[in-house]
């Protein structure tokens, strides 16, 4: 039953995505996450005050979504097995992103390719942090590959292996680990203090997954026909090209299967970031790369979860 519910969330995001009036959990912890920080900083006014508040943040965030999702599945499960297996497939559906992810790339990708840049540029503008208002198509099309990369493991790869460990709720707190640090783990000044928690958590949280997508992506990138050995290669050169010690994983792996390059300056919060590169030029980036990383990121997801339930069978 373990292995149907799984399958049967996953499939269901394939096929639904994340509905936009639809209730998620995502949206609540970010409600929370809001409540929470305005009272930090209401308290705590030092950097060290600031520190152990969002620490406190973080542990109440956390500690909540594991909670209350375990309790909520543990009372449908004694109301009746049927409402559980219901409930439990819902929650794993709303923990996964891969359709969201490629219809985010994609909602890019349609006025890149119509020279609609600036459509382009405010669409590109909802998934990343960096200033997007000058760039041009290639570096519209990098960011896109980038994001694409990157939140396969946030999205998808992280949410099922946590869900291998600890199931549903400890998929959950993962989640609420990862919005904390998309919303307050920032090292821009307003953040370095509260976030400082939440963004070396979500590090920790992601070392495992980070690495995984390095040989899935590899894996995936045999079965679409890109360069997998590259794939090997320039993950495995490039891991450390980032400020993140887990973001160059994926996205060196993808840049290795497609042949291009990713990474190099970017601005963000009006403040040049020099970032190092990734990959190696063999072609100039292009728009076709988008839906290229799109499918890379389908074929990698189905894999982990090949993956991770061949771990559950066996252990």
């Amino acid at each position: 039953m373990t292995l149907f519910i799984w399958w049967a969330a996953w499939l269901l995001d394939c096929w639904l995505g994340d509905p936009q009036h639809w209730p998620h959990p995502v949206r609540a912890i970010g409600y929370l996450i809001n409540r929470l920080q305005r009272a930090v900083r209401a308290v705590c006014h030092s950097e060290l005050a600031l520190m152990l508040g969002g620490a406190a943040m973080w542990i109440i965030v956390v500690g909540s979504a594991w909670t209350l999702t375990w309790g909520m599945l543990t009372l449908a499960y004694r109301l009746h097995p049927a409402v559980g297996v219901v409930l439990e497939i819902g929650t794993i559906y709303t923990l996964l992103a891969g359709r969201c992810l490629g219809d985010a790339a994609r909602e890019v990708e349609k006025p890149l390719r119509a020279g609609d840049l600036a459509a382009s540029r405010e669409k590109l503008s909802w998934i990343v942090g960096r200033d997007t208002r000058q760039l041009q198509p290639p570096q519209i099309t990098r960011a896109v590959v980038e994001t694409v990369a990157e939140n396969t493991v946030d999205g998808v790869i992280a949410p099922l292996f946590f869900l291998l460990l600890g199931g549903a709720p400890l998929a959950m707190a993962y989640k609420a680990i990862n919005t904390l640090d998309s919303m307050v783990g920032y090292k821009h000044p307003k953040y370095r203090a509260i976030g400082m928690v939440s963004a070396r958590m979500d590090d920790v949280a992601n070392f495992i997954p980070a690495r995984l997508s390095w040989l899935l992506f590899a894996l995936a990138a045999m079965f679409c026909g890109d360069d997998a050995r590259s794939a090997l290669r320039i993950g495995w050169r490039d891991r450390r090209n980032h400020s993140s010690p887990n973001c160059a994983w994926p996205e060196a792996s993808v840049a290795g299967a497609l042949g291009i390059r990713l990474g190099g300056p970017n601005d963000y919060f009006g403040e040049r970031v020099e970032k190092p590169w990734i990959g190696e030029a063999r072609r100039e980036v292009s728009v076709e790369d988008i839906p290229a990383a799109i499918r890379l990121m389908h074929v990698a997801s189905l894999l982990a979860l090949v993956l991770f339930s061949l771990l559950w069978l066996l252990f």
